[in-house]
């Protein structure tokens, strides 16, 4: 029978692996496990203050950047969900799209992925 700290790293470990591509974030960081917490971190912060700049922003081009970088940022780490979601979010700001549901799943992406990274390295919201 397992520990509960196996259980809890096994835990950590798949839901990782559903949130992040992580032969894409490995090659990215060259295995280096330092380089890949500190890439992971800077990305949490910034998603989270990149979704509530969307949030704040009334102008679509100014909404639409925000959601390109975010997109960007999401790929450069593996986060396919969040680049995904953010694509159709800058889709639908740059066509005068109603923005709701697409910010909605990028808001529930950006949860999944950055849930995910506070497991893996046991860091706090």
């Amino acid at each position: 029978m397992s520990s509960i700290m196996e259980q809890y790293e096994q835990r950590a470990s798949t839901s990782f692996a559903s949130a992040i591509d992580v032969v894409h974030l490995n090659r990215q960081t060259m295995g280096d496990r330092a380089l890949e917490h500190e890439v992971l971190e800077l990305f949490r912060r910034q998603a989270r203050i990149l979704l509530f700049r969307f949030e704040a922003l009334t102008n679509p081009a100014e909404r639409a950047d925000v959601a390109h970088t975010l997109k960007g940022s999401a790929r450069g780490v593996g986060a396919n969900r969040v680049a995904f979601a953010a694509d159709e979010l800058e889709r639908a700001a740059k066509s005068g799209e109603p923005t709701g549901r697409a910010l909605a799943e990028l808001a529930e992406s950006i949860a999944e992925v950055t849930s995910a990274i506070e497991l893996r390295f046991g860091l706090d919201s």
